[in-house]
């Protein structure tokens, strides 16, 4: 018979055990994106990067070809990051760049989130090839879109087949809080999610005009 203790799951993240790395969040990128609203993916990547920032979990931000062909990253992201400047690639596959395995091995993070453009392609390789290197891989997938529905699902499963976890911005943003009694993160994270919770959101703002409602509080 199991025993139940009151600790979290060692799958679950926290904002000392991983490293994010978002990938080629640009507007060409963005132009081809149909598996998502190109306003919602904005959105979430503009939330999950506000989450990595409240919580300091260090963060590699990368372009392809952003000067000659694929533009600046988004600003949701850069704005978030002012200091940072990306890492811009010409390879597709992000985990090929030595420049994100020096970044990665001197953050020293054994679990790896990814988000970006296109999942089929710039997050299935440095998916696998992680994984395949002894990391944990977490993909977060409404931060990330793809050049049909079909293109996005089908990398979604080959990344879940190989081991890869999928989660959302909002779960992201929720899985770092994890108690509403950690003071020092609870407003950051009630006005991210005001300002990109959606519905969640809006149920934030009226919980908290109406009745002062204040979770964990």
């Amino acid at each position: 018979m199991p025993i139940a203790t009151a600790k979290a799951a060692q799958k679950l993240l926290t904002p000392n055990d991983h490293t994010l790395i978002m990938i080629d969040h640009q507007s060409q990128m963005a132009f081809a994106t149909r598996s998502i609203d190109l306003a919602l993916l904005r959105n979430n990547a503009a939330l999950v990067s506000k989450a990595a920032a409240e919580f300091k979990v260090p963060t590699i931000l990368t372009t392809v070809a952003e000067k000659s062909f694929s533009g600046p990253i988004f600003g949701e992201i850069q704005s978030v990051f002012p200091d940072q400047a990306p890492i811009d690639r010409t390879t597709m596959n992000t985990w090929e760049d030595p420049r994100i395995a020096e970044k990665v091995n001197g953050y020293g993070k054994g679990k790896i989130v990814l988000a970006g453009l296109w999942t089929s392609v710039c997050i299935v390789g440095p998916a696998l090839s992680a994984l395949e290197q002894g990391f944990e891989v977490y993909v977060i997938a409404d931060a990330s879109g793809d050049v049909s529905d079909e293109a996005h699902q089908m990398a979604m499963q080959r990344m879940i087949q190989a081991g890869a976890q999928p989660m959302t911005s909002v779960q992201y943003l929720l899985e770092l809080q994890r108690d509403w009694a950690r003071g020092e993160t609870y407003n950051e994270t009630v006005a991210t999610a005001v300002a990109h919770g959606g519905g969640y959101g809006l149920g934030l703002i009226y919980a908290k005009t109406m009745f002062n409602a204040s979770e964990g509080h």
